[in-house]
């Protein structure tokens, strides 16, 4: 990432370092839990394959770290979704490009994504 600002976004408004080093953080750590999901799935499927009682109980567990890790990953992503439209909305102030506003019945702004026809 070149610089200490990226430009190009709502109306070429400049988004700071702090955000850019915050999506780093973040997708840093969701690829930490993918290579360890890459692991534990690998593990899972050699433990299934080998039709070993003692495997196959420890599968529950691999399975359940398994689970938690996908709900960290979506947590990730949801916080960094959720920083990204509150870094968008207040840089664009009322611009309509690409999203529309509107209230979600308590005072929130919901940002959806307009498709082009």
């Amino acid at each position: 990432m070149e610089g200490d600002s990226f430009s190009g976004m709502a109306n070429g408004g400049q988004v700071d370092n702090k955000l850019i080093q915050t999506f780093h953080k973040s997708f840093v750590q969701v690829q930490s839990i993918l290579d360890q999901n890459r692991m534990l799935i690998n593990e899972i499927n050699q433990n299934h394959e080998s039709r070993v009682p003692d495997n196959l109980t420890r599968n529950v567990g691999l399975i359940r770290e398994l689970n938690n890790n996908i709900r960290r990953v979506v947590g990730l992503y949801a916080d960094l979704s959720a920083s990204f439209a509150r870094t968008v909305d207040a840089s664009s102030e009322g611009d309509s490009s690409g999203t529309l506003r509107s209230s979600d019945g308590a005072g929130r702004a919901s940002q959806k994504r307009v498709r082009p026809c």
